[in-house]
């Protein structure tokens, strides 16, 4: 078997947590006691240096006991046996570990370092380690003015109000609220305030899944019908093979197509994952990066469904619960109804304005869950503790560190040396920030934005929470803490991002302003604007809806809603609903077909795909049996050929001759014969609504029937 040492030798290439790397202040702790304080050294292997720290201190019982932490092998705070230190010598022993590893040595400077030799089996190497202050300690000092410079950016930013949260070695060193929550009630934010967190919700959704696969539950990669038998994707591939892992790493080939979900109140979790099939694909299976939520509330239904529960129920089971993350929730009912909640915010043309709360229970395995600075700490902690609370391990290390694993491609080498290239992993963003390991998720929704960080290597996390819509400050505030914790020069990146946010508005504003030179002039609408009126659907994206409001058209989509201005010909513009911007400036165009009338329209729902054809319904009426009983009957051309309409259910029937056949309804009095799609029927009524003929409509010909009494 491997020594002791030697396996740490063997995993010093891996992914593995490693000791803090903070500011370097002098250490001021004192040995009071030769069996206490925080020690710091390292075993002088061949070749290397293997890093550890011990803390040591009293026991109730008078003894000297004390625990190590070797960040190579990923051993935490693993308890010493045979603890000694008396006089100049100090002992003690790893147990449970092949060959005794002991350290011996002789205490010298005062009693603030310990050299001697570590021993396992037949080898020894020598060691040292001295008296040190504790990460915590150095962290504290290291965020010496920090709440004055929140303070500051959080005015330049003209943000109303955030939380931060930052752990470091196990350790919280600052958890505090900065504004107001609520500020027209004038409500201070304290880290138990409630905020949106976004997607920063997708780690949990993964972490849920982690711990299935933990449990023999569920494997990364098998396909997804393995589970789900009825799945389907556009393509048979995609079908095929997509996987539990390409759910969540953003490399399915679906663009993300968010608008299926957003504002959307009446649709079911499993409606959505239906209507996957319908929804196309913009890249094949693993080709590139896409972000994509429906993916991951995919996973989330795959979660309840495995668990027999539901997402929200599977996630207090597996995470909220063992955590005790009391005071997170999953909906805007429950935060709204929570006396600590924050209100959302976003910055107009350099104005803050209030905006309503954006309920997205519908993708909550993506985004929905609501939480505090103080529970999503716990959140941190536990991922800096390899997956561990106290004694319990919640979540297996190594399926942990999977999460953190770059598997999808982002970007290469950029313009900023200090942001290594960028992946991502399954639930985390990966990359590297001024050459640290960092796996980190931001999370935006209406009003609200977050940034979850961690230095896994350096055992550092980070929340910042912030009630203000698509805000930089979040990740701005969390680049500000890492340059103190890791005392490297604190670069201005508020300053940087602010100057390039006012070009960026400035270019945007001019921008907007030339939007009317696309515009082609003296070109109106071909039709009416009530022949526009109708529903629309799609098998994917459902039903969308064109009104008649006086003299204007207006266009509905999960309830909601813009009023359309002709822009050119068939092409309109969304104008700008101050209660739900939305559908400002998308342009939706309509579509004729040859008997000239309006059958289609088309919305670039999805920027990535061709324009989305939602195909005009018929009248209601026209499915309703007792409506379309008014046309049963027989019809003649004078002096020429008879044909029967008859009714079976809700559907008409076309015989001229021994076979009928269906008629598809339009709208009005008109309907196509199915089986020739280019034969149109459209029933003749009088002044009092009695059917008196039908006229059938081809090309090139038009006959006309007259009702048989």
């Amino acid at each position: 078997m491997m020594s002791f040492a030697g396996r740490l030798v063997a995993r010093s290439g891996a992914l593995a947590f490693a000791s803090i790397a903070l500011a370097p202040h002098a250490a001021r702790a004192q040995a009071t006691e030769p069996c206490s304080g925080h020690w710091v050294g390292a075993i002088e292997l061949p070749g290397t240096k293997l890093a550890f720290d011990v803390d040591l201190a009293k026991k109730g019982d008078g003894s000297c006991g004390g625990d190590i932490s070797i960040p190579q092998q990923n051993t935490k705070d693993l308890v010493l046996s045979a603890v000694s230190v008396k006089g100049d010598s100090a002992r003690f022993t790893i147990p449970g570990v092949p060959g005794n590893p002991t350290f011996a040595g002789t205490r010298t400077a005062g009693g603030r370092t310990i050299s001697g030799t570590f021993t396992q089996g037949p080898g020894s190497f020598p060691f040292s380690m001295s008296l040190a202050a504790k990460p915590a300690e150095l962290a504290r000092a290291a965020l010496d003015g920090f709440d004055r410079w929140i303070d500051s950016a959080r005015v330049a930013w003209k943000a109303v109000g955030l939380a931060v949260g930052i752990v470091v070695d196990g350790e919280v060193v600052y958890l505090k609220g900065h504004g107001q929550r609520d500020r027209e009630a004038n409500q201070p934010v304290t880290p138990q305030t409630l905020f949106a967190i976004g997607s920063s919700s997708k780690a949990f959704t993964t972490f849920a899944m982690g711990a299935l696969v933990d449990q023999g539950k569920l494997q990364w990669d098998v396909p997804v019908r393995t589970y789900l038998p009825w799945f389907r994707m556009n393509t048979d591939f995609a079908t095929l093979h997509l996987t539990p892992r390409d759910l969540v790493t953003h490399r399915s080939g679906l663009p993300r197509h968010d608008l299926l979900w957003y504002n959307n109140t009446t649709s079911t979790r499993e409606e959505l994952v239906r209507r996957l099939a319908y929804l196309p694909l913009s890249r094949d299976l693993r080709e590139t990066f896409q972000y994509n939520n429906l993916m991951f509330l995919t996973a989330g239904y795959l979660v309840g469904t495995i668990n027999g529960t539901s997402w929200e129920d599977g996630l207090r089971q597996l995470v909220l619960a063992p955590l005790g993350m009391t005071r997170t929730n999953f909906s805007v009912k429950q935060s709204t109804a929570d006396k600590d909640h924050a209100v959302p915010y976003r910055v107009r043309r350099d104005t803050i304005e209030r905006i309503p709360f954006r309920d997205i229970t519908l993708v909550g395995p993506a985004g929905a869950i609501n939480s505090s600075a103080e529970d999503m700490l716990k959140w941190v902690t536990l991922h800096l503790n390899g997956g561990k609370l106290g004694d319990k391990q919640v979540i297996q290390p190594a399926t942990l560190r999977d999460m953190y694993r770059p598997y999808t491609p982002i970007s290469g080498v950029g313009e900023d040396r200090e942001l290594g290239p960028m992946s991502y992993g399954m639930g985390w963003f990966v990359d590297t920030y001024r050459g640290h390991y960092r796996s980190q998720h931001g999370g935006n929704i209406d009003g609200f934005t977050a940034a979850v960080q961690l230095l896994p290597l350096d055992r550092i996390g980070i929340v910042v929470l912030v009630n203000q819509n698509g805000s930089a400050l979040g990740e701005l505030v969390a680049r500000h803490a890492m340059d103190r914790l890791l005392g490297d020069a604190r670069r201005d990146w508020s300053g940087e991002a602010l100057a390039r946010s006012a070009i960026a508005n400035r270019t945007s504003r001019a921008a907007e302003e030339k939007k009317g030179e696309a515009r082609i002039p003296n070109a109106p609408p071909s039709h009416p604007l009530a022949a526009y009126v109708g529903a629309y659907a799609d098998s994917g994206y459902g039903t969308a809806n064109v009104t008649l409001e006086r003299d204007t058209l207006v266009f509905e989509y999960h309830g909601i809603r813009a009023k359309l201005d002709p822009w050119h010909y068939e092409t309109f513009s969304g104008l700008r609903n101050p209660d739900d911007p939305t559908f400002e400036n998308a342009q939706v165009t309509f579509r004729t077909n040859a008997a000239g009338r309006v059958d289609a329209l088309m919305a670039p729902l999805e920027p990535t795909v061709a324009p989305i054809t939602f195909v005009r319904q018929p009248d209601a009426r026209l499915k309703d049996a007792a409506y379309l009983q008014r046309f049963v009957g027989r019809y003649q051309v004078p002096g020429g050929p008879t044909v029967t309409i008859s009714l079976r259910g809700n559907v008409l029937l076309w015989a001229q001759g021994l076979t009928p056949t269906e008629l598809e309804p339009e709208d009005g009095a008109r309907f196509v014969i199915r089986v020739q799609r280019g034969t149109t029927i459209e029933f003749q009524q009088d002044a009092a609504g009695r059917v008196t003929g039908v006229r059938v409509i081809q090309p090139g010909a038009v006959t006309d029937f007259v009702r048989l009494p």
